[in-house]
């Protein structure tokens, strides 16, 4: 029997709570992103795989006398906003389909309450509409990201080379970490990190307007032309259509009764077959 642990995500039967999550992890990244200390690739806008959900690594608030660190967390076990504190706090608020503009909202009165005031655009989280939330589909994507998040771990322990964190990214709604060759690009300027650096890209989509499904993703920038001529497994193929790169279809691995062997040996061969080349 194919493993349980990917779980069906086909995304026409849960896309409204897909975009839902989406949303509120746009309004957790935007308090991050008042809060947090610039650092290099942008990983100070995103969020993190959890134990039990979507949360941001711990934030620093008050000034300096009296600084304290507070997390937020998207509970998708147990369906809450959970925001806790180095001081002992530790307030849960229901996820049950609100709106953008009342989650934001509520997220800020809490904050305030507990002497954090971030300075976020709230006019970009103005929409009123309410949501659809549909709690056994968003366990199942937890259940699903959950699993790829530890294989993605597995895999970056053994690279020797620097890597990024595994981030959520809100922008996109994906999850990815990105391995760097330590080569700087000629005639970037190399204090431009987000272009300077050569850098191959590993990621988790749970779809877009490109392909309508989730799926993996595997590219490099800048893209070796030797990299396309690498001889893929039976379940990959080269994506060329909107990015370039190594697709995989997660539904490759809900068909599979060796699922982690499909991504563990997908994940390895553009890996080696990438760091040849960019070394």
């Amino acid at each position: 029997m194919p493993d349980t642990n990917f779980p069906e995500l086909s995304l026409d039967k849960w896309r409204g709570t897909r975009d839902t999550i989406h949303a509120y992890t746009k309004v957790m990244g935007a308090v991050r992103e008042a809060l947090a200390p610039r650092t290099k690739h942008w990983w100070h806008i995103s969020l993190r795989p959890g134990v039990t959900g979507l949360v941001t690594p711990p934030i620093t608030a008050g000034g300096t006398s009296d600084s304290f660190a507070f997390t937020l967390e998207l509970n998708l076990m147990k369906h809450e906003l959970v925001i806790a504190t180095s001081k002992g706090d530790h307030i849960r608020s229901a996820l049950n389909g609100q709106s953008v503009h009342h989650f934001c909202d509520n997220l800020l009165k809490i904050l305030t309450t507990l002497g954090i005031k971030p300075e976020i655009d709230q006019g970009e989280f103005q929409d009123n509409t309410e949501r659809e939330y549909d709690p056994v589909a968003a366990n199942r994507f937890w259940q699903a990201l959950g699993q790829i998040a530890m294989i993605f771990e597995e895999f970056k322990s053994g690279m020797r080379e620097e890597t990024s964190p595994t981030c959520i990214w809100s922008h996109h709604f994906d999850m990815a970490f990105v391995w760097f060759s330590g080569n700087l690009i000629p005639d970037i300027d190399p204090s431009d990190e987000e272009m300077a650096d050569a850098q191959m890209s590993f990621g988790f989509s749970t779809g877009d307007e490109g392909l309508a499904e989730p799926y993996f993703y595997i590219s490099a920038y800048p893209m070796p032309e030797e990299l396309k001529k690498t001889k893929l497994p039976a379940a990959v193929s080269w994506q060329s259509e909107g990015w370039n790169g190594a697709l995989l279809k997660y539904q490759e691995l809900v068909n599979s009764e060796k699922p982690r062997e499909i991504l563990q040996e997908y994940l390895s061969v553009m890996f080696e077959s990438g760091r040849k080349l960019m070394k």
